[in-house]
């Protein structure tokens, strides 16, 4: 998709949304509400490896637009994952979402790991630290994560374990886990 060196994955997205609000005619306080994320949060994931070291990954949730209902939006644990494709996939995932009339916002989540190179345990921890650090934008009502590439339905049941530590048990707060979860 990338076009040019110097364009972000987010700046070609918004280049698609663009020629789209200028077909609507759309003003343009309401495209640059539309264009910009609401919320983007950036957390340092640290996590104790089987060999006993500590590693530090960054993970982000990128909250783009709510106006139609909780956001919703993936989970991808990959080396590539940074908050420009992040903030890209989450403004998808909004246009996703309201393209097919479903009452979501979008959003999207990442950290930047290895997942192939990491044991259960590892990323076990990953994801529980990764969603202790981001458990007060997530709710049944606020941002519902899903899996993603790098993820599964593993990695959904323990985002709504670590959750529902904090929170109590909330199945809803995450889709895409096993059944036998929740």
């Amino acid at each position: 998709m990338n076009t040019s060196p110097a364009m972000s994955t987010f700046d070609e997205v918004n280049v698609f949304f663009d020629r789209a609000a200028d077909r609507l005619g759309m003003a343009d306080g309401v495209r640059e509400m539309l264009r910009s994320p609401w919320r983007e949060l950036r957390v340092t994931v640290p996590v104790r490896m089987d060999n006993g070291e500590i590693e530090v990954f960054t993970g982000y949730r990128i909250q783009h637009n709510g106006a139609r209902g909780p956001y919703k939006g993936g989970v991808r644990f990959h080396p590539d994952a940074d908050v420009e494709e992040v903030r890209a996939l989450a403004s998808l995932m909004t246009w996703k979402t309201a393209l097919v009339e479903i009452p979501f916002g979008g959003a999207k989540g990442g950290v930047q790991c290895d997942p192939l190179t990491m044991s259960n345990g590892e990323l076990n921890r990953l994801t529980r630290r990764y969603t202790q650090n981001i458990e007060h934008l997530l709710g049944v009502n606020r941002d519902i994560p899903a899996p993603d590439l790098g993820t599964n339905a593993q990695t959904m049941a323990w985002m709504m374990d670590a959750y529902g530590q904090a929170n109590g048990y909330q199945p809803g707060v995450v889709t895409g886990k096993p059944l036998a979860v929740g």
